[in-house]
């Protein structure tokens, strides 16, 4: 699903329809669900897009599908649609990992204004998503004594002890470090540490490859 899908959720019929005639006059393609569970229902076929929900909803609300998102992983923005006056629960939204919120009655260049932000928001983290992949997908495919070496630098040990610590020669920690920084494509050491950290994944061994 390559196109910008703004899901809507709310279970009142004439809200629906009106945002998704909305959303259709600004060039977004709408998919509109009646409760959470429905949308639910559906989530595994959704790979891309924006959620809008209303917060108070039968069965399970607004905030609770946004945490339950969440707790699962999924990148999907969400705008949370708030009544007037609920303060708290905008805040409880916000806290929970929504992109945004907005208040009944809004105007509609309000809600156009805070999807295209989410949209953005989403491209930043598929962005960042797919640096991390690639990130751990060269990590993966270090052998265990890079590992180990690579282990040793995030540590901040020095060639020495590196050495010391792995029964091998300062020389051949140093041919394991360039190996490692090649492989990760790292400009420098720094460069190297962020993205080790970025991906929280770099395993040790307690044997030689």
């Amino acid at each position: 699903m390559s196109e910008a899908v703004v899901h809507v959720i709310d279970d009142d019929d004439a809200m629906r329809d009106s945002l998704a005639f909305l959303l259709g006059t600004a060039g977004l393609t709408a998919c509109t669900y009646p409760s959470a569970s429905a949308f639910l229902a559906a989530l595994p076929g959704v790979s891309t897009g924006c959620v809008v929900t209303d917060v108070r909803m039968p069965g399970m609300n607004g905030i609770e599908l946004l945490r339950y998102l969440r707790e699962r992983g999924a990148a999907l923005p969400v705008v949370v649609i708030t009544g007037h006056g609920d303060i708290a629960l905008a805040v409880e939204a916000m806290k929970a990992g929504a992109a945004d919120f907005i208040e009944k009655p809004f105007d509609d260049e309000v809600l156009l204004g805070a999807v295209r932000s989410a949209f953005n928001r989403g491209a930043v983290n598929d962005e960042r998503a797919a640096e991390h992949q690639a990130i751990a997908a060269r990590l993966a495919a270090l052998s265990q004594r890079e590992r180990q070496v690579l282990d040793g630098l995030i540590a901040g040990r020095a060639n020495k002890i590196i050495a010391y610590d792995l029964g091998i020669s300062p020389r051949t920690v140093e041919v394991y470090r360039a190996n490692v920084m090649t492989k990760m494509q790292a400009g420098s050491l720094s460069e190297l540490v962020r993205m080790a950290l970025a991906v929280e994944a770099f395993p040790t061994s307690d044997t030689a490859a």
